[in-house]
């Protein structure tokens, strides 16, 4: 049976040519997000006494295995045809991605371009839970052009110029070790928008993509509207190998392309066709890649594949390629090969596929294909010094360099021919230079409590490479399956490096977190960390000083914690990691809140007056985790001086709050470091009394001053 239920809000009143030119006219038009949380049957309303809200771009996340169906109405008064929410469902960033964490339950609608409107309509079919609508205004702005210099790249309108805003970036861009091909989208929403309406489609799906569904970028790496312009998609550079969030379980290595609009029974126009080949020619030439060859690339993780699985893809392919969905369109996507076939001609001679096979014994074999034959060279350099050359004639490039006499070290290389675009990298050559190693590899803390109370929700992964390798880290459980994939084969230079492993998709168990590394010419390296997760242990509090001088004002150190099952409790007092007391508790607890009341005695001697951290370990069936809460111990007063003069001026040793008496007054100031405190008082200074409390409770003695001084 379908369930049908209609609600609604009104918004009321209230190496390529990349173009750089002055964005102020964009930057003016900035584009901006309003979320609203849409409950069923209740109409909403967004009131500002300015000007009425308006909006034009919808994007829709909803909860629960059902479909969300909208539509809208212009400033005009139309209405449209209602339309899904997320008719293409599997844009956006790879399953281990960080970007996806913040959206995780929620079904992710697409960005829908309609037009300037001011009501929306929303239709639950099936199990529907929570609606969340993102609703973004960009207004339309104009982009300049200008013809392209000679170049065989295209023109690139970037960033500056459509006025993407840099300030809701959330990361820095990540870099796949190459681009292997590109997957061809569509973004949904209209087709007859306005030259000057592209560039605010653009914008509006930046902000949706970041502010909206949480990712760090706008998803596309490049996007083409229908007049034929291409604008600079995510951050990170135009000929560089960004990793994009456009088509899950297959950006790592892919570079995505996505025309505004809708395509399924709309043929793109001519222009967009156009620019789309001159695009994809340039780009795939950057990557050495041809345009009609075929490839066998490992999914990431997708609905349609699972992970590890091998897929047979065109190097122009589409986004149903690899997930279900329908993007690019069917019209489209019927193009696919045709543009393909038109890109292959663009341009003069390529160089295709370079590899590059360095052998432990010393020889180093260069490989490539041309599209066509002809004279080439392959240059190996260190500095400004030639250090080998070979050269042939033909359609494929294969010499081999003897580097056993050459230094260990890092050699940059060139495979050239005629006017091709040059294919070039660096090796590790010589005898022992190529040896890969992982060290290091360690997770901290060992143990975990993933309960979503910010304290040991994840550890923190650090190892060290002794050559740059592509890198997996996976956390196996005992059984040695893949719980989760921290980072998923990225090219890693030489040296140390961190990453956090977030366990709130893991279960309670013992695990070992595995770095997987390997090089083109080497077997795969393993080193690995065990990491313990359990939620026994809830959130640990203590005051962040307390005092133990016998005074009666916070003389205990009051420690609390919450378990979820009974375990096995332990609580020390540690200071640069070792005990500084006996153990404070020591047993088995049934579950539920713990508290465990210090007065700072030790076996023997004073505890001094410094900082320490309040240790909580609890073992269980799974294992052994803990954590730490700082405090302080302070059981010396503050010292105040008032000093001579006209005015009050308390000179104070610590910080601390001021209670003053003035003429029978009171006063209360706060200093909040060391230092002299001027008490500001308009009559004249008849009687002064000052006292100190500093955050322990400690009491400073009375300071007092009778009548105004003489001097000052």
């Amino acid at each position: 049976m379908r369930r049908l239920i209609a609600f609604s809000f009104v918004v009321l009143a209230g190496g390529a040519l990349v173009l750089s030119l002055a964005p102020a006219a964009l930057a003016s038009a900035s584009a901006s997000l309003t979320t609203i949380e849409v409950a069923p049957g209740q109409e909403r309303s967004l009131a500002t006494a300015e000007r009425a809200r308006k909006f034009t771009l919808v994007g829709l996340h909803w909860r629960g295995p059902g479909r969300v169906l909208f539509r809208t109405r212009s400033l005009e008064g139309r209405w449209t045809s209602w339309r899904p929410a997320a008719p293409e469902s599997e844009d956006g960033p790879d399953s281990t991605s960080p970007e996806t964490r913040s959206r995780v339950g929620w079904h992710i609608g697409n960005p829908w371009w309609v037009g300037p409107s001011n009501r929306l309509e929303i239709r639950r079919l099936g199990n529907v839970g929570r609606v969340r609508a993102h609703l973004v205004w960009s207004p339309a702005a104009g982009v300049p052009l200008r013809a392209p210099a000679a170049t065989e790249a295209p023109v690139i309108v970037p960033r500056s110029t459509w006025g993407a805003n840099e300030s809701i970036r959330k990361g820095p861009p990540w870099y796949a070790p190459s681009v292997r091909f590109a997957v061809v989208h569509h973004t949904a929403g209209q087709n007859a928008y306005t030259r000057a309406e592209a560039a605010a489609i653009v914008k509006a799906i930046q902000v949706y993509h970041v502010q909206g569904n949480g990712w760090n970028d706008i998803g596309y790496n490049f996007l083409v509207d229908r007049f034929g312009t291409i604008y600079e998609g995510r951050y990170g550079g135009v000929d560089r190998n960004v990793v994009g969030a456009h088509a899950r379980g297959f950006n790592t290595g892919s570079t995505g392309v996505a025309l505004l609009g809708t395509y399924g029974s709309t043929t793109p126009s001519r222009a967009a066709q156009e620019a789309l080949t001159k695009l994809l020619a340039w780009r795939l030439d950057v990557a050495h890649r041809d345009p009609l060859s075929l490839l066998t690339f490992l999914s990431g993780g997708s609905e349609r594949f699972a992970p590890g699985i091998p897929v047979l893809l065109r190097t122009v392919s589409g986004h149903r390629d690899t997930g279900f969905t329908e993007c690019p369109g069917t019209r489209l996507y019927s193009r696919l090969d045709a543009l393909a076939a038109s890109a292959a001609k663009l341009g003069g001679t390529k160089i295709f596929d370079p590899e590059v096979d360095v052998s432990a014994e010393g020889p180093v074999r260069f490989q490539a294909r041309l599209s066509k034959a002809l004279q080439w060279t392959v240059l190996v350099t260190t500095g400004d010094a030639e250090v080998a050359r070979g050269t042939g004639t033909g359609a494929a490039v294969d010499w081999t360099w003897d580097a056993a006499p050459a230094a260990p070290g890092t050699y940059a290389w060139t495979i050239a021919a005629g006017a091709a675009r040059p294919a070039s990298g660096s090796i590790r050559a010589g005898l022992g230079a190529t040896t890969l190693a992982v060290g290091d590899a360690v997770a901290a803390p060992s143990g975990i409590t993933p309960n979503d109370d910010g304290q040991g929700d994840t550890a923190q992964l650090t190892f060290s490479l002794s050559i740059p390798a592509n890198v997996t880290v996976e956390v196996v459980d005992s059984a040695g399956a893949v719980a989760a994939t921290v980072l998923d084969r990225v090219w890693s230079r030489a040296g140390e490096h961190s990453l956090t492993v977030d366990g709130a998709g893991l279960a309670d168990g013992a695990y070992s977190v595995v770095v997987r590394a390997r090089t083109a010419t080497s077997e795969e390296v393993v080193a690995s960390s065990p990491l313990t997760v359990s939620r026994t242990l809830g959130l640990v509090s203590a005051p962040e000083v307390f005092s133990p001088n016998g005074d009666g004002r916070l003389d205990r150190l009051d420690i609390r914690f919450a378990l979820t099952a009974p375990a096995t409790v332990t609580v020390r007092i540690v200071r640069d990691g070792r005990w500084v007391a006996s153990p404070l508790l020591s047993g088995a607890l049934v579950a539920g809140q713990q508290r465990v009341l210090w007065d700072g005695s030790r076996s023997h001697g004073r505890l001094q007056d410094g900082s320490y951290t309040a240790v909580v370990e609890v073992a269980d069936a799974v294992g052994t985790v803990s954590y730490g809460v700082p405090f302080a111990s302070d059981t010396i007063a503050p010292r105040i001086e008032l000093l001579p003069g006209r005015r009050l001026r308390v000179s104070v040793s610590e910080p601390a709050v001021l209670r003053i008496w003035i003429n029978g007054e009171f006063l209360r100031r706060e200093a909040k470091r060391p230092g002299i405190v001027l008490v500001r008082w308009s009559e004249p200074l008849r009687r002064a009394r000052v006292v100190a409390w500093d955050a322990a409770g400690n009491r400073s003695p009375v300071a007092m001053r009778v009548g105004e001084s003489p001097t000052g």
